[in-house]
């Protein structure tokens, strides 16, 4: 056992005890082999099972893991069959995954017999309802011949947990320790300098890292402070991190959950309140469902499903890493993200002559831009109140700025279907992310402002490279 200092209030204890004992069995009864078919298998005789308590997420997590026999998916499938689940042709379209679920199902079990271990008219089903009942989830997940591994999720009702304490207007909230990764202070030059907006949503670059932000007051539905100190407080949900900005931070705290009421139960940005010392509740924050009020994390299986396929796409020759950006004259145009460096607005006050170019004083260089309607037709008259939308780039080692219209996505995507259709001396254009696109050749438009002793590089070469990097 590890984790036994995980502390739990009683009423949580006495709700959970049968589920494990059943969980516990379970693994003992169908999953750890004999000794005779583990020395078979190259096992050691005697198995090992694992149960551990931590905190994580702002949750109470239990693992039950054992190196025994595991879940055999396709003697799954042919029980569900066999049951009347489902069709043998549904049956066989289940992933390993869902037909490891399929244990859950009630009356569900692949034991030829019951024995005084487990079952006792038990089965899974009813551990998944009980432990739901807690407001918990439960999941399995199995590797044949190798082992199983269950994990409790269940909400910090009456648990005792370290918590920091943020003040948001004249608002308590706490945050538990285990989804806190580290405090960020700014003042308001810094802040001016290091906060950036990228298609509407704040981020921080920390450690040359892409941190997103979100702001408390916002998801509280309060109005935005304007402070001369910014406190962002670096979070992890769902394996992701982002910043939640917050008015000021209080300290760490050994704290007491206990379950909101009835009538907040619907609030699902908290997983629970406590009662501080002088006689103030403070709200407990819920950082995953934070992260999904702000679009940062996805349904799990959806979110898993689009990682596959993005994995699937990046193994192939012609996936690409694109910044898709428009032009004044409503142009598509895709850079190869590899050559992209920042996204900057710069105010029109800061453009200087430089014979025929203009420049801005960038980060201690002089940073050339390029208007990248000129080269693609008409160009509008700029808004002079409106500040420029600028791709930095990188190319060839020097640095340069493509002014555009409104920068639209950045995307993974085949370039299957392609023409050699463009406004000229440019790689063509292709279907991005549903849409006609024309692809920068960035040597033709930096054509005239490359010093002369910088090495050759072809556009060919360079959209073939990035077409074809690793993942």
């Amino acid at each position: 056992m590890q984790g036994k200092e995980t502390e739990l209030d009683k009423t949580i204890l006495e709700a959970i005890k049968d589920p494990l004992t059943h969980l516990v069995r379970n693994s003992c009864d169908h999953g750890i082999e004999a000794a005779a078919d583990r020395i078979a298998a190259g096992k050691p005789a005697e198995g090992v099972l694992l149960m551990r308590a931590f905190h994580e997420g702002g949750q109470v997590n239990i693992e039950i893991i054992d190196d025994g026999a595991g879940i055999n998916a396709q003697k799954v499938r042919d029980k569900a069959v066999e049951r009347g689940l489902m069709s043998r042709d549904e049956a066989d379209r289940l992933s390993e995954r869902d037909a490891q679920l399929l244990i859950f199902k009630a009356g569900f079990s692949t034991a030829p017999a019951v024995t005084n271990v487990s079952g006792r008219g038990v089965g899974m089903d009813v551990v998944k309802t009980n432990i739901e009942k807690i407001g918990g989830v439960i999941d399995v997940s199995s590797e044949f011949g190798k082992g199983t591994v269950t994990r409790i999720k269940i909400p910090l009702t009456l648990a005792i947990i370290p918590a920091l304490l943020v003040r948001s207007k004249n608002n308590m909230f706490a945050i538990p320790q285990v989804n806190l990764l580290e405090l960020v202070r700014l003042d308001r030059e810094q802040a001016a300098e290091r906060l950036e907006n990228i298609q509407g949503t704040p981020v921080y670059r920390l450690r040359g890292d892409l941190l997103p932000l979100v702001d408390l007051r916002e998801q509280i539905g309060m109005d935005k402070a304007d402070s001369d100190t910014t406190f962002i407080a670096v979070l992890r949900a769902d394996q992701r991190q982002f910043g939640l900005i917050v008015d000021d931070i209080e300290d760490t705290e050994e704290i007491v959950v206990k379950p909101l009421g009835r009538q907040l139960r619907g609030l699902d940005l908290y997983a629970g309140a406590t009662l501080m010392g002088d006689g103030r509740v403070a709200l407990i924050l819920d950082t995953n469902s934070l992260a999904a009020h702000a679009g940062m994390v996805n349904d799990g299986g959806e979110a898993a499903k689009r990682a596959a396929e993005e994995a699937a796409r990046l193994v192939r020759n012609d996936a690409a890493s694109l910044l898709v950006v428009k032009l004044s004259n409503g142009r598509r145009v895709a850079l190869p993200l590899k050559c992209v460096e920042r996204l900057e607005e710069f105010p029109l006050t800061r453009v200087e002559p430089v014979g025929q170019n203009q420049v801005v004083q960038y980060r201690g260089v002089i940073l050339p831009l390029l208007r990248l309607a000129d080269d693609y037709g008409s160009f509008d008259q700029v808004d002079p109140d409106a500040p420029l939308q600028v791709v930095v780039c990188q190319h060839r080692g020097q640095l340069f700025g493509f002014v555009v219209a409104q920068v639209l996505d950045i995307v993974e995507d085949e370039l299957a279907i392609r023409t050699h259709l463009d406004t000229g001396g440019n790689l063509g254009s292709a279907v991005v992310n549903e849409h006609v696109t024309e692809l920068l050749n960035i040597d033709t438009a930096l054509a005239g402002m490359i010093a002369p002793d910088a090495d050759a590089y072809s556009g060919a070469t360079q959209y073939s490279a990035f077409a074809r990097q690793e993942a």
